[in-house]
């Protein structure tokens, strides 16, 4: 199957492209830069296209991204620390970020006769992304098949849709992801800040995963109090 990857640099989309050059034919990794104000995970994206001898696109869409106020991500508001899963990461949400950029990725994948776009999207985004859960992949998949119609057939696919990030933490380790090369923190500071709910998130699942975590935090251990001490012990 030859697949388009959505390769933002994060751990979830860079362990899926090591996944799909594994599996399937990987033609290449797409970007998007929306203004985020973690934009260096980009440069990881490039360094994984590189490592995997693809081509990859960056795509600008900050001319959109400018409007799509009211993110965390995108607009001069404080990034809260804290657990993923808890409401106070629904202002890190940016309206329609997943539906823009999968509309422009199937469209590239159209002209260029691929079988596939590949998003990373994963079970722990459900309570907070609504275009991460199932029903959001399945209306697209039926809006791209009418949109396309006569054109061929591109099927989303999306392995981890109902896994854990510590599924992917441990798929990573098969397929040989480079952990220390992907970036998750969304304050896009020097170093993951060990504090924001996505850097919380990583930490946790290395540790439900019983993987050890290259990751070097700015606070190593902030996650156990934001995961309420449910996690005891820390491999490696």
């Amino acid at each position: 199957m030859k697949t388009l990857v959505v390769c933002s640099g994060g751990l979830d989309s860079v362990t899926l492209a090591e996944k799909v050059a594994r599996e399937h034919t990987l033609v290449g990794l797409i970007s998007f830069d929306y203004g985020q104000r973690h934009a260096k995970e980009l440069d990881f994206a490039q360094r994984a296209a590189e490592r995997l001898s693809v081509p990859r696109d960056l795509i600008d869409i900050t001319v959109f991204g400018k409007h799509l106020g009211g993110s965390a991500l995108t607009d001069d508001i404080a990034v809260p620390d804290g657990h993923y899963a808890e409401e106070t990461m629904r202002i890190t949400v940016v309206p329609n970020r997943n539906a823009i950029m999968l509309a422009i990725a199937f469209g590239i994948a159209s002209a260029r006769r691929a079988e596939a776009v590949a998003a990373a999207f994963h079970g722990g985004d459900h309570f907070i992304y609504p275009d991460c859960r199932p029903a959001f992949t399945d209306a697209f998949q039926a809006m791209q098949n009418a949109a396309l119609d006569g054109l061929g057939k591109i099927g989303l696919y999306t392995p981890f849709l109902n896994l854990t990030k510590a599924d992917i933490v441990t798929e990573g380790a098969r397929v040989g992801t480079r952990f220390a090369e992907t970036w998750s923190c969304y304050k896009g500071g020097a170093r993951h800040c060990g504090r924001c709910g996505t850097c919380v998130e990583r930490r946790e699942a290395f540790h439900l995963a019983n993987v050890c975590d290259p990751t070097a935090y700015d606070d190593p251990d902030f996650w156990r109090a934001a995961t309420n001490g449910k996690a005891s012990h820390v491999p490696g």
